[in-house]
Order: structure tokens, then sequence, then C-alpha cells
């Protein structure tokens, strides 16, 4: 089987790329060849950069595929130029939406795939809602052979996924923690949340490849072990070997010192969010997430651990974190 995919090294995509270079598939990334990642052997590469059609064009001429996978399209926009680029060369497009694109608030606690799509709160969701619109709309005028796949908070190696981490320097969240310093929860940290291993989206998103009978369908692919934020803390304060100190902050005084938090606390987040599997099961009968957080964050620690130059801080998120606690503790001191 041949398979495309546009990106392919980052978090989510580094372990589907590893697993199906491993299942056999003739795999190819474009990449704009800036990252020297280390690929599997038989990956090959094409440099492109797709915001320039005509390069792009240039670069793919005379390939066709069994299915193309778009890690890095975020708006209509892209996809109209992957509309110009995979007509009639692909027998499947996978497009990577996210798991935000559902209803905030949720009406129902668990969340299938007929969960309504609607997100007021985040930008980055209703872009994602937009360009499912937009390829539902041609596979329904012009038959595109649209595949929708929702993942969740995801990580690997290089990430530590808490709610209210650096992502560019995740180990913030561990130098805090070391140095005893207040870790700020949102809520009152009893908000279920479902956070997944990139190994185990993999298995999903893999076996959805050349899968004919998933065209047209939107599937997430998460894992199955539901947790409340101050489990998700104390566990990887463990992995550290330390009591994280937490402080419960209602997010919507933290989006008061922070704005441009909102989407990832109220649209995604800050609320319970419970995923119903059975429909990826169904069409992909091997995927099993088997990757515990507890696991899971134990190899990310050590990963980080090995090499002190992957330890940076944000020195800005920290400074950030101290200005909402000391407004935070003053409010409480006041009343």
């Amino acid at each position: 089987m041949k398979v495309l995919f546009i990106g392919g090294t980052g978090i989510i995509s580094t372990a589907s790329t590893e697993l199906a270079a491993r299942r056999g598939i003739e795999l190819t990334l474009v990449t704009r060849g800036q990252h020297q990642t280390r690929l599997p052997e038989g990956v090959k590469t094409v440099v492109a950069d797709m915001k320039d059609v005509a390069a792009a064009r240039r670069a793919l001429d005379g390939m066709a595929f069994d299915a193309v996978v778009d890690w890095i399209a975020f708006t209509p926009e892209d996809l109209e130029r992957d509309l110009e680029l995979f007509r009639g060369r692909t027998r499947q497009f996978v497009f990577i939406s996210s798991a935000s694109a559902y209803q905030r608030p949720v009406s129902h606690y668990r969340i299938t795939e007929g969960t309504p799509l609607a997100n007021p709160f985040w930008d980055y969701s209703r872009n994602k809602i937009a360009c499912e619109e937009r390829l539902m709309k041609a596979y329904r005028e012009e038959g595109f052979p649209v595949t929708i796949v929702r993942p969740s908070l995801t990580y690997g190696d290089t990430q530590i996924p808490l709610v209210t981490n650096s992502w560019e320097k995740p180990y913030t969240i561990i130098d805090r923690m070391l140095r005893k310093q207040k870790v700020i929860v949102p809520g009152d940290g009893t908000s279920l949340w479902v956070i997944t291993h990139n190994s185990d989206f993999a298995k999903g998103l893999v076996g959805l490849l050349g899968h004919a009978q998933a065209i047209g369908h939107a599937f997430h692919i998460t894992s199955d072990e539901a947790l409340t934020w101050d489990q998700y803390f104390r566990i990887v304060g463990e992995a550290a070997g330390v009591e994280p100190q937490i402080v419960h902050i209602p997010s919507d005084f933290i989006i008061a010192g922070w704005p441009e938090k909102q989407g990832t606390l109220l649209g995604d987040k800050a609320v319970s969010v419970v995923f119903d599997n059975s429909k990826i099961r169904q069409f992909v009968p091997e995927f099993c997430a088997t990757t515990s957080f507890a696991e899971g964050i134990g190899r990310t620690l050590r990963w980080f651990q090995a090499d002190a130059a992957r330890q940076q801080i944000d020195g800005k998120t920290n400074q950030m974190w101290d200005k909402i606690l000391a407004a935070y503790e003053k409010g409480l001191a006041a009343l």
C-alpha cells in the first residue's frame, strides 16, 4: 500500500510513521526539509512547501497513493489546496481534525462521533469544524474519498501534557514541582479527561489506512482511561519523585489574567470528557489503547532526564502562573 503523509514528524504523527513503516507500508513524507528528523528505514521524503501549490504540484508530479494523510491542515483554505492536488490521485484522504470540535460544553458526558460539533470558545476548533464541513461537501457532491480522524490530547516521549503546562517547553512544570512551587489545576481538579499515548493513537490511524468502508466516516481515537486532572498531576509528580503543590483556581479567573487560554480551557480541557471508542474498534478490531498514563509519562520523564539540554524552562509562562497565583491568594486573603 502506498501512503503519503503531509507532515509526519510531529508528536502525534511520529508514532504513526513508525508503525506504518513496521507494517511494510510504502510511506512517503512531504516535509519542508527544515528538521533533520531520523526516519524509519524505508520511509521516503519529498521536500516541498505545501503552502506553495505550484511547487507542491511539481514535487508530487506523477505520483498516486492509496491513502493521503494531512497532519497540518488547519483551515478550509488548506483543504482547497489538498482538493486541487489529490482529486483523482488517492483512494482515501484522511483529514486530522480534533476532538475539541465536539460540543462545548457537552450535553451528554459520553462523547461519540455523533456528538454535535460546536465550540464557541476556540478559533482552532471552529476552523477544524469548517474543514470537516468542506470535506463532507466534497464527499457528497463529487465523491472525494475523505475519512475524518479526531484525536484528543495526545503525547509521546517529548511532551508532558498537563492542562496548564507550557507546550513549547514542557519540562517547566517538572521544574516547578521539584522546586516545591505551586502548580495550577483549573476548577476543583475533579473534571475527567482523557490523554492518549501516540503509540496507541497510531494503532487506530494506521488501521484505517486503505479501509474502503471508512470513506465518508469520522472517528475519534483515544484511550479508554479517564482520570481527573488532580490524578494526572499527581501521577506526573510521582514519576518525578515529588508531591505537587496543587492550587485549584477557577478557569474564568485564569482566563481573566491570561485571555489567550480561553480556547484551551473553556473550549477544551476544563470540561469533563469521556470518549466512546466503539466505532474505531468496529472498523479496526485490533485497536486497543494499552499504554496507561503512568507508564507513558514515566517513559517521557526518562527521556527528559537523559539529557539536561531537553530540560528547558519557559520563563514567561512561569511569570504568568506566579501572577495568577498571587492575585488568587490575595483575593482569598481579602475574603
